[in-house]
């Protein structure tokens, strides 16, 4: 259960795709780390991919030594993201599934199905310092699993609620209400995130077990009209006054 107000993770990753699309050296995602905390981000997330479509490697070490607040690093579960995180020492460090032929992440990552390895690494990553996070489906064998593998952090995947046809939604959105109070129950630090944006983002917001959203290519979309510290402020002020 959180206590104060619902914070706002800020994913990065789209100002790193809009340069990618040019190979040039700007948008800076240094510069949108700095923004998005002057207008009241709890934390900076990116997702350093295998194939480094977007984030590259000297962007997390220069965010894991400058921004402010708390880097939230997604990886994959491999030897390579590991070693990576564990040399940069992101406060966090979020775990997910990974497709190289995929858009974005479809779904969340399979602990029981990689229970051993996602159990290594998250002994590793917690020996190196850093709070390690499960990006899972909003399911009860998964939590479990989470916390058999000593995670201390899930962060439950809110798409299929995001892309739900209109007759679905007050489904997915009990799949995560029920989620959320059961991880809260067996001891889980509990965040959510993956297609949130500013019409979709209340319900969620008003689950009082959710500490953390991770929202980002709606805020990085709507930052194209209004600016990126404005885009932050209307979501911050939008989950913190539910």
């Amino acid at each position: 259960m959180r206590s104060g107000k619902l914070l706002l993770g800020v994913n990065i990753d789209h100002v790193a795709t809009i340069r990618q699309a040019r190979g040039v050296a700007y948008p800076s995602v240094l510069e949108a780390a700095k923004v998005a905390e002057g207008a009241g981000a709890d934390a900076i997330t990116v997702h350093l991919r295998e194939d480094r479509r977007h984030i590259q490697d000297d962007e997390v070490k220069a965010l894991c030594k400058q921004v402010q607040t708390r880097v939230n690093l997604e990886t994959a579960v491999t030897d390579e993201m590991l070693a990576i995180a564990i040399a940069n020492r992101p406060a966090d460090v979020c775990l997910v599934p990974e497709k190289r032929e995929e858009v974005t992440t479809e779904g969340g990552l399979d602990v029981l199905a990689h229970f051993e390895a996602v159990k290594y690494a998250c002994k590793h990553l917690a020996a190196a310092g850093i709070r390690v996070s499960l990006f899972i489906d909003p399911e009860v064998d998964q939590l479990d699993a989470a916390v058999a593998c000593g995670a201390p952090v899930v962060e439950l995947h809110t798409g299929a609620y995001a892309d739900a046809e209109e007759g679905q939604v007050g489904h997915e959105l009990q799949r995560i209400v029920h989620a959320s109070e059961y991880g809260d129950s067996i001891g889980l630090h509990m965040n959510a995130g993956h297609g949130l944006h500013y019409r979709n983002v209340q319900p969620i917001a008003a689950i009082p077990q959710l500490v953390e959203l991770n929202i980002g290519h709606s805020i990085v979309a709507h930052a194209l009209f209004v600016g990126l510290d404005q885009a932050v402020r209307e979501m911050n002020s939008i989950i913190k006054n539910i």
